[in-house]
């Protein structure tokens, strides 16, 4: 298998939201997931879908992975499990991690269990605010736009705030 770059997408409202982040990031860059080498602000977001819940913590981070998009999706469901995710709770509810793939390279995959892009891009301001942060210029493969575009153009206008820098949160 050879060397993929990766965008993932980090969501955290139950707990001690940060450190949720910060773990992820830990178990995503062990080696054998994945090799986190940009990671976005963290951005305070209110909740979108299911509204009676805490705030988000959200953050984009960018890395290379030698899994096939499959088992990098089984990786991140492991680490969201190892860290006490519980998947029977309702869709879109408080969680204490959420992991989604929102780039595999430039591939356009679209299987039963994953589709990548990640389907709703375009349409989650808690999302492209920390995509456009890190990789702006980056051209959508299916909507031919960049991150920054799509960012200009979005209909979400949820709350989001950027709140704190995690650049020394890897190292370079």
């Amino acid at each position: 298998m050879s060397v993929v770059s990766v965008y993932l997408a980090l969501g955290s409202n139950m707990g001690d939201k940060e450190e949720n982040l910060k773990s992820a990031i830990l178990n995503l860059n062990d080696g054998k997931v994945s090799n986190i080498y940009k990671t976005s602000s963290i951005f305070v977001t209110e909740p979108k879908y299911v509204t009676d819940q805490p705030e988000f913590l959200n953050m984009v981070v960018k890395g290379t992975t030698e899994m096939d998009a499959i088992g990098l999706l089984n990786a991140c469901k492991r680490i969201e499990k190892e860290m006490g995710r519980n998947f029977q709770e309702r869709r879109f509810g408080p969680r204490i991690i959420d992991i989604d793939i929102l780039f595999y390279d430039l591939e356009i995959i679209s299987e039963e269990q994953l589709t990548i892009p990640h389907p709703k891009i375009a349409e989650r301001r808690f999302v492209l605010e920390p995509l456009a942060e890190i990789a702006g210029e980056f051209v959508h493969p299916q909507l031919q736009q960049t991150l920054t575009d799509l960012l200009n153009k979005c209909q979400d206008f949820g709350q989001v705030h950027k709140i704190k820098s995690t650049h020394s949160w890897i190292s370079h």
